[in-house]
């Protein structure tokens, strides 16, 4: 089996992890592609990942969700499913923490698991001034953002879905988020939670200037259209958390359903609503999962 390997190289203990990885692998027979920032940090004598996708299994990340994310976007499109193991505090999207690394890469290879499949969106920009640097097209598995940078104030938006415009919105920004992405920036936000299996976007304004402009659900076959009205203020584009570069006035940041979805390895016993109890701890305020009895 051929694992590629990516990982966030500036978390403290990376070496020992890869090092601890590479005794797995050589244990149960495992080749690894790793990423070139990975590389640097191994002694690899193969390929790189990024020569090597289409003799990939699957790809191992090691790090936090934001790891995984960049992950996604790699992977999608190439058909390969994706294995998270959580170096990071939260580690709402990765399947396994680091001390189960062995136990699940053999899980893995004997096929106790399942796979998730999340849509993504895809993000482009279209300029208003085609003189303007273009903006490259974005994957995200997350959210696209639209947010002011520099002073705070309120930035004005204009929104569409599909044909219909849906208003004009005064805010700090707007978030385009997945169902994945609905438990991120979102949520926080004051976003609904999407089950992740449902087919939709969500429009979330961020600190709306009016309590009329709440977050929308829309059908993920619909196009969201977001222009950019201000004049004076400086406003960005992110995409999944990176830099998806500066908006102009008149700029229209165009958010779609991605094409290839992103195929998450889960294990039995692992849910969406088990995720949210225990990583948002979700639910009631009780602190263990035993039910209330009567006399509370």
């Amino acid at each position: 089996m051929h694992i590629g390997v990516i990982a966030n190289t500036e978390y403290a203990g990376i070496e020992e992890v890869l090092q601890r990885l590479g005794v797995i692998a050589e244990r149960r027979a495992l080749r690894l592609f790793y990423s070139s920032e990975v590389e640097q940090l191994v002694d690899a004598d193969g390929p790189r990942l990024e020569d090597a996708w289409g003799d990939v299994d699957v790809i191992l990340t090691l790090g936090g969700d934001g790891t995984l994310l960049r992950a996604a976007g790699l992977a999608a499109p190439r058909d390969v499913p994706v294995l998270g193991c959580n170096m990071g505090r939260l580690g709402f999207l990765t399947a396994m923490p680091l001390e189960e690394l062995d136990a699940a890469i053999g899980r893995f290879i004997s096929g106790d698991y399942f796979e998730e499949r999340r849509r993504g969106v895809q993000v482009q920009v279209e300029r208003a001034d085609s003189t303007a640097a273009p903006v490259p097209d974005s994957y995200g598995l997350n959210d696209a953002v639209i947010h002011k940078s520099g002073y705070a104030r309120l930035i004005a938006l204009r929104v569409w879905v599909d044909e219909e415009e849906i208003g004009q919105y005064s805010a700090d920004g707007i978030i385009i988020s997945t169902a994945t992405g609905s438990t991120a920036y979102s949520l926080s936000a004051g976003g609904p939670i999407l089950v992740p299996g449902l087919d939709a976007l969500v429009a979330t304004p961020i600190c709306p200037h009016t309590l009329a402009v709440r977050p929308v659900v829309i059908p993920s076959t619909a196009v969201v259209r977001v222009e950019v009205l201000s004049r004076e203020a400086e406003m960005v584009l992110t995409v999944d958390g990176r830099g998806g570069g500066r908006l102009n006035t008149g700029d229209r940041v165009i958010t779609r359903a991605a094409e290839h979805p992103v195929r998450l390895i889960r294990f039995p016993g692992q849910s969406f609503f088990s995720v949210l109890r225990h990583k948002l701890r979700w639910g009631d305020v009780r602190p263990t999962d035993e039910p209330p009895s009567r006399d509370s």
